[in-house]
């Protein structure tokens, strides 16, 4: 029957969940566990994970790496590369607790940092240089230092994942000892990815973290594309692309949440050409201009920052997706089952469709390090669409 019920699953395998507070109260890990775990058939064991916002409330100011490591030699190399790098406040192993059925898994530690600048650096140097810098250096980290990877790299969030079902992974990492104002998690099904500890979800960058069921099957010119903006893709899953479009489109391009999700999902030419005048020039414009962040494939997404949680299906809603509401607490997962498991009287429940994105921004000023995305930067935009002779007003409205 169990094996019956896997093989029913497969074509759509893959569980998510996520929750927020809107007004920044903290949630306890053992109800994103439980909103997972009722996903239970939706995973194989070969890979779980957890993303939690607002965990490390003491050292805000700093990027939380965390760093997954296959020997201790990898692990000197990472903490010699961060010595020459970084201002290093404060390191210590990731608790961890012996699970009878995970057999002989890597070294996990965090490291609390700011980038170094010198001197002429340093006058220019803004929050804006330092995220710079630190996807610099993660991405020199997974790259260059063999056995040795940075698995989250945002402030006040950390990402915990690996090899094995949600509640073995749950336990490994006492999830139930945190507490976030923002989790997602993942119940990992893999058809065309290895299954091993870096290819768990959460994928992440800076604080963007990325929980995907599906598959993108435009990976290798998504991959491509970023290569052109110096991300490189090192952990062989899929998914992980999506974190580096995320950060590419909306912090460095300056796109604002909702246009940067259609950049990925965006509407077909036939509706574009429906469209009226102004909105077909808009989304004419994004599709040329991001053609190589477009994620072709089945997929439901929920990818989340410090400020924001967001569910994406692709254009044709190939795979489930669910949100619902109460009060200042919102949630989304692959099924309603999920989502009722931790709040059984919902006061909304409903369906995105194809394309659509679910946003949900926290209260202005309930947490430190706060963004939000929902208007656009358009100096960071107008260059480029400059360059190609597209420069639709509504792409630069501030409405």
């Amino acid at each position: 029957m169990w094996n019956i019920a896997l093989r029913a699953k497969e074509l759509s395998g893959c569980g998510i969940a996520g929750i927020i507070h809107r007004k920044g109260e903290l949630i306890p890990g053992e109800m994103i566990l439980k909103a997972i775990c009722c996903q239970y058939e939706r995973g194989n064991g070969l890979g779980a994970g957890f993303a939690a916002y607002g965990i490390y409330p003491e050292l805000h100011e700093y990027y939380a790496l965390h760093v997954m490591a296959q020997n201790k030699q990898a692990l000197e190399k990472v903490e010699e590369f961060l010595q020459k790098h970084t201002f290093l406040n404060f390191q210590e192993p990731i608790p961890t607790k012996k699970v009878k059925t995970i057999k002989d898994p890597p070294l996990f530690k965090r490291y609390f940092v700011r980038p170094k600048f010198d001197e002429e650096e340093a006058e220019f140097c803004d929050i804006t240089a330092e995220d710079d810098r630190m996807v610099q250096l993660v991405m020199e980290i997974n790259e260059k230092i063999d056995g040795a990877y940075v698995i989250s790299s945002g402030k006040n969030m950390g990402v915990f994942k690996g090899v094995g079902f949600p509640d073995e992974i749950a336990e490994f990492f006492r999830i139930d000892e945190y507490k976030a104002f923002i989790w997602t998690a993942h119940n990992r099904f893999p058809t065309n990815t290895p299954g091993w500890w870096g290819g768990a979800h959460p994928f992440t960058i800076l604080d963007w973290s990325i929980v995907h069921n599906g598959e993108i099957s435009s990976y290798g010119t998504n991959r491509r594309y970023l290569e052109l903006f110096g991300y490189k893709c090192t952990l062989l899953t899929d998914t992980e692309v999506v974190a580096y479009i995320l950060d590419l489109l909306i912090r460095k391009h300056g796109l604002p949440l909702e246009l940067a999700c259609k950049a990925m999902a965006p509407p077909f030419w036939m509706e574009i050409d429906e469209m009226p005048e102004e909105e077909r020039e808009l989304y004419t414009a994004i599709r040329i201009l991001y053609g190589g962040a477009v994620l072709n494939g089945p997929f439901a997404i929920l990818f989340a920052y410090n400020g924001g949680l967001v569910g994406l299906n692709d254009r044709v809603k190939l795979r489930p997706l669910v949100a619902a509401s109460k009060g200042d607490l919102y949630f989304m997962a692959s099924e309603e089952a999920a989502i009722r498991a931790i709040c059984p009287d919902p006061e909304r429940v409903w369906a995105p469709k194809a394309g659509e994105p679910v946003i949900v921004e926290m209260e202005e000023g309930v947490i430190p390090n706060q963004k939000s995305y929902l208007k656009p930067r358009p100096a960071e935009v107008k260059e480029d669409a400059l360059r190609i002779g597209y420069l639709p007003p509504l792409l630069f409205s501030s409405k």
